[in-house]
């Protein structure tokens, strides 16, 4: 530790470059994967602003839990079943996956349609799961 601590005085440049260059990153991911949502907001935007849910887990994992009235599209066929989502373009379309990682390109490719409110769910069916929102077997 007493190393690092030296290493650290000694070298502040290196270290400031470096701390910048973590923040670019982290900067530039959280872009790429476009706006998010909590639960809490998605609940609120299905019930007062009618948004449509689009599942894009694979079919297995969405028939263990889903969210109710959600829409599976595996994100494998999102680009050929794309206009299987019925929504209006101009509504919220939340976009729902295991973790809330693979969402951030389906949404991408969503806004690319025409969808101009596609968002993801934050954290993914973990978080809903986590603060025990509920959830629709098959």
């Amino acid at each position: 530790m007493d190393r690092l601590i030296e290493f650290v005085t000694q070298h502040y440049y290196l270290v400031a470059a470096w701390v910048l260059t973590l923040a670019m990153l982290l900067w530039t991911e959280s872009r790429k994967s476009g706006k998010s949502v909590s639960p809490a907001e998605a609940t609120r935007l299905i019930n007062k602003e009618g948004a449509t849910v689009v599942d894009i887990r694979p079919k297995k994992e969405w028939d263990a839990g889903r969210i109710t009235g959600a829409l599976n599209i595996p994100l494998a066929d999102l680009d050929r079943r794309i206009s299987e989502i019925k929504a209006d373009k101009e509504k919220p379309l939340i976009v729902v996956c295991n973790m809330g990682q693979a969402a951030g390109t389906a949404t991408r490719k969503l806004k690319a349609a025409g969808f101009r409110q596609a968002i993801r769910l934050q954290g993914g069916m973990t978080e809903w799961r986590g603060q025990n929102m509920p959830v629709v077997k098959s």
